[in-house]
């Protein structure tokens, strides 16, 4: 009875180097605080009761595919032929595109209100896109996720490792979702000119950071070239 104690507490060793390992990496990643900040400015228009629903799918959204990435992701990209560095390009462009409409967002609203025909995005959709994709969880992310998922010691299949690993997704997704909650307060403590303000400087970093993505995914796909 002990030996079989021992034997089932053996196998779970790796639980907490995947924990250990997951957490930091993707919190860092993702950015839940920053990106709390940015969803306070995409969602200034909503209703209290949509911004929670927002911040509960955005939650959700974001746990389920980091898990995908976790545990399938590398076979996924494997299976349809891309690479990682095509996935930072193309991610990164769409952070890059994000940013831009955020940052000339007062020009945009401006544009559509000539056009009554179009309707804003509902608050389901725009919880998948494009605050869970490709705000919380971009292509950094899923690079970083699916990297966890496939290193796993020893090079075979762990799970309890991979179980460590999505402990430490799930628990930055709950952090994603309680501080996405409360974003809003943070748009009444800055008053209407502050928002503005950091409406801005919060577009331009975030267009920053997409040119940054792009110019990663670039360099990884020279090195590609240039090694051989």
């Amino acid at each position: 009875m002990v030996l079989q104690v021992l034997s089932a507490l053996g196998s779970f060793s790796t639980f907490p180097t995947g924990l250990l390992l997951g957490f930091p990496a993707l919190f860092s990643i993702m950015d839940p605080l920053g990106n709390s900040v940015i969803f306070s400015q995409l969602t200034a228009d909503r209703s209290r009761a949509e911004r929670v629903m927002m911040a509960r799918r955005v939650g959700l959204y974001a746990l389920v595919i980091l898990l995908c990435a976790l545990w399938a992701g590398s076979y996924v990209l494997t299976f349809f032929g891309i690479t990682l560095p095509a996935l930072k390009i193309g991610g990164g462009l769409v952070v890059v595109a994000t940013g831009w409409h955020l940052l000339f967002g007062t020009e945009a609203a401006a544009d559509s209100a000539d056009k009554p025909g179009e309707q804003p995005l509902p608050a389901a959709d725009m919880a998948f896109f494009p605050i869970t994709m490709p705000l919380v969880v971009g292509p950094g992310a899923i690079s970083v996720a699916i990297t966890l998922g496939a290193a796993r010691p020893g090079g075979s299949f762990d799970a309890a490792y991979l179980l460590g690993v999505s402990v430490a997704a799930l628990a930055v997704a709950a952090t994603v979702t309680l501080l996405f909650t409360y974003a809003d307060r943070i748009g009444r403590l800055l008053g209407q000119a502050g928002s503005r303000a950091v409406k801005r400087i919060v577009a331009l970093l975030l267009t920053t950071i997409g040119v940054q993505i792009v110019a990663l995914g670039v360099q990884d796909m020279l090195i590609a070239f240039v090694k051989p």
